[in-house]
């Protein structure tokens, strides 16, 4: 653990958990330049070393998790287990918790009927049944204050996921996988960060569950001219037929249990590009936190290209 210093004590005292991420970093960053008193809680976690990390703190954002596994069972380990701890070791310091889910613990739906927060839950991979479940395990921890946030993707600077695209792009061909009419619904980070900021701030919030995303759903294909506009506007666009991506993905999840690594393309991927989509309104974020994304996607991908060209990335 690494505390920060206190500069006012009318700004909250806020533990966080996945800090080195690509979203924790941005949040740290941003909650320091405030006058926070940060405190940043590496993993593995212990319970009476957390529960000592957190006294005294008014809030504990829970980040940390595990997004591609070879085995489901790390999932599990990683997104129910250790936020079972997480929230029991909230509760008893006292502190409030603003959990950071995911879109996947809902499930698909398409832009013609996006997910709205009290739709029953249908997740499709094992990433979004342990993302459910790590939610379920807050919510059985008698006493405790939570606010749980479910952003789409995630995309900005320090972003490793989309830099794959962008260096695609660089190389001059950009592969557009699963259904072109595909949607999802994308946050920048700066605004993804705005929504857990005000979760922090606001205590009247608990209880709450949130979809995080900017109100506008991206296909497949805006998705990658995006990225190739971004990126300098000459890659070629090729799509790929689904029985090739089958075979890609049966090939990705033999060499990722192999390695123990997950592959860039397996069975967990090759479902959710053949969904209908990833999409589902924001509108109780912006009636209960009163946070709309304002960072589009154009403006989003061209603000992404300049830090990666700026840190030598691309």
């Amino acid at each position: 653990m690494e505390k920060g210093s206190r500069y006012d004590p009318g700004v909250p005292a806020v533990a966080v958990t996945g800090a080195s991420g690509f979203i924790g970093s941005n949040l740290t960053a941003q909650l320091s330049a405030r006058g926070c008193d940060v405190r940043t809680v590496r993993r593995p976690f212990d319970r009476p070393d957390l529960i000592e990390t957190l006294r005294g703190c008014d809030v504990v954002v829970h980040l940390a998790g595990v997004v591609a596994a070879a085995r489901d069972e790390e999932y599990f380990e990683a997104n129910v287990t250790a936020t079972r701890l997480v929230a029991e070791a909230t509760c008893a310091a006292g502190a409030r918790l603003v959990h950071i889910s995911s879109l996947a613990a809902a499930g698909p739906a398409s832009p013609d009927a996006p997910r709205v927060e009290d739709d029953p839950p249908a997740p499709m991979t094992a990433y979004g049944r342990s993302k459910l479940a790590g939610e379920r395990a807050i919510k059985d921890v008698s006493g405790l204050r939570w606010t749980i946030l479910r952003p789409g993707v995630v995309y900005g600077p320090r972003d490793r996921a989309v830099l794959a695209l962008f260096r695609m792009a660089r190389a001059g061909m950009l592969p557009l996988v699963g259904r072109e009419t595909a949607a999802y619904t994308m946050i920048h980070v700066a605004d993804a960060v705005r929504a857990i900021e005000a979760a922090v701030d606001r205590a009247d919030a608990s209880g709450e569950t949130m979809f995080v995303g900017h109100p506008e759903p991206v296909t497949a294909r805006a998705l990658v001219e995006g990225v190739r506009d971004a990126a300098g506007g000459s890659a070629a666009i090729v799509s790929v037929p689904r029985p090739v991506l089958w075979i890609a993905a049966l090939a990705g999840e033999a060499i990722g249990t192999l390695r123990g690594k997950p592959a860039v393309i397996n069975r967990r991927r090759y479902a959710e590009l053949n969904a209908a989509g990833f999409v589902c309104r924001v509108d109780r974020l912006r009636d209960r936190l009163g946070v709309v994304a304002g960072i589009g996607l154009r403006d989003g991908l061209a603000q992404t290209a300049a830090w990666y060209r700026s840190q030598g990335w691309l």
